[in-house]
């Protein structure tokens, strides 16, 4: 069955089985196709979805289950590392709309690695009462690989009318053409200035095309080409030469930007984010808009697809998070410097914040003596009725 076959160790195609088509509340069409799986081939998508995997990888998993854990931030699967799983889920889920992450399981249930699914086409079916999903991958030999839906992590974005995947990209589809229909006009104009540029006019009457031939390689070679730095050329009364001025019509640059910031709109990125020339408060809303929802959904679904009922019931969880003051200004850490001696931050988190070393002691939190509760009678607070009996 090829590489699939071989790497998902735990699904068993049986060939003899009958699968039925799932039929969904939202919708009666099950197959899902990749809409608009070309739209990777925009540099402008590209930067967009290169933006949102790159930020996106730099969070850090938490999970209460060591073993869970260290599939999560070191080694996912044999090919990739956490950072590399966390940007390819990211990738896929961008251009398909709809990320799966198989969950491969020892004998025992217990998860011994996580791959997402590079699928081509997939189709929603059932046996027995149970959901399966079958894959249809690009250039494996695989003709479909089915894989139970308790084993499948999903992710979705425009989720509205399957009860399966989210919403194609074809509403992008439109603008996509465009741009590349403003590109071609564009490549096409620079093809033009290399065509023709003038006519060499004779005046000796009538010439052999030969001659006349030979004549244009010699201006040609003579005149238009690098080498003739002075741009000036020499005739004699025997010769004329007429320009041809072209004169190509091209989109206006405001045209083009228009185009590309519908393309980061659509993503939910912007100029800056793409070109990193962000400030703190544009980092903070491109975060809470478009990093945190993906590590809250992520983070969810694999507490659920991993864990038993029973498991979660005892506290097991996977959780992502992301330090966002690492990428604050060095005057905004300074100033947080308040946060550690007021017990929200150990004096190890703060220096981590300058990537420096940790040191013994540091995680305890530490407290100003002036901050002691009312009534409190030790050193650096004083009670009320310390305080009246002052006053008497």
């Amino acid at each position: 069955m090829g590489i699939f076959q071989n790497l998902f160790k735990s699904v068993k195609n049986d060939q003899n089985k009958t699968y039925t088509q799932f039929q969904e509340i939202g919708t009666y069409k099950s197959y899902f196709g990749s809409f608009g799986n070309n739209i990777y081939m925009s540099d402008d998508v590209r930067s967009c979805i290169r933006a949102l995997s790159e930020h996106t990888s730099k969070a850090n998993p938490r999970c209460t289950d060591k073993n869970v854990y260290n599939l999560l931030s070191l080694r996912p699967n044999k090919f990739m590392n956490g950072k590399d799983f966390l940007a390819k889920t990211r990738n896929l889920l961008e251009i398909y709309n709809t990320a799966f992450i198989f969950i491969d399981r020892d004998q025992r249930g217990q998860t011994v690695a996580l791959y997402p699914i590079p699928y081509q086409t997939f189709e929603a079916v059932q046996y027995k009462g149970d959901l399966f999903v079958q894959f249809q991958f690009a250039g494996t030999g695989v003709q479909k690989l089915t894989v139970p839906w308790a084993d499948l992590a999903v992710l979705r974005k425009d989720y509205l009318m399957s009860d399966i995947a989210g919403e194609s990209n074809a509403p992008l589809l439109g603008t996509l053409d465009i741009q590349r229909t403003l590109d071609q006009g564009l490549q096409n104009a620079v093809k033009s200035t290399s065509n023709l540029r003038g006519i060499l006019k004779s005046t000796k009457g009538m010439l052999s095309p030969e001659v006349l031939k030979e004549q244009k390689d010699n201006f040609v070679r003579d005149y238009m080409n690098i080498d003739n730095s002075g741009g000036i050329a020499s005739l004699d009364a025997t010769q004329e030469f007429k320009e041809i001025n072209i004169k190509p019509t091209t989109a206006s640059a405001e045209e083009q930007k228009a185009y590309t910031d519908r393309v980061y709109r659509y993503f939910g990125v912007n100029e800056k984010i793409i070109k990193s020339n962000y400030t703190e408060s544009d980092y903070d809303a491109f975060y809470e808009s478009r990093i945190e929802p993906f590590l809250v959904a992520l983070s969810l679904e694999l507490t659920y697809k991993i864990f038993t009922e029973r498991e979660r019931a005892f506290g097991n969880e996977v959780w992502y998070e992301s330090n966002r003051l690492q990428f604050a200004s060095a005057k905004t850490k300074i100033s947080m410097v308040a946060l550690v001696d007021r017990g929200l931050m150990t004096p190890n988190e703060y220096r981590a914040l300058f990537n420096m070393s940790p040191y013994d002691g540091g995680d305890e939190f530490v407290l100003r003596l002036d901050t002691s509760k009312t009534g409190d009678t030790t050193e650096g607070g004083s009670s009320e009725s310390e305080d009246e009996e002052d006053v008497n």
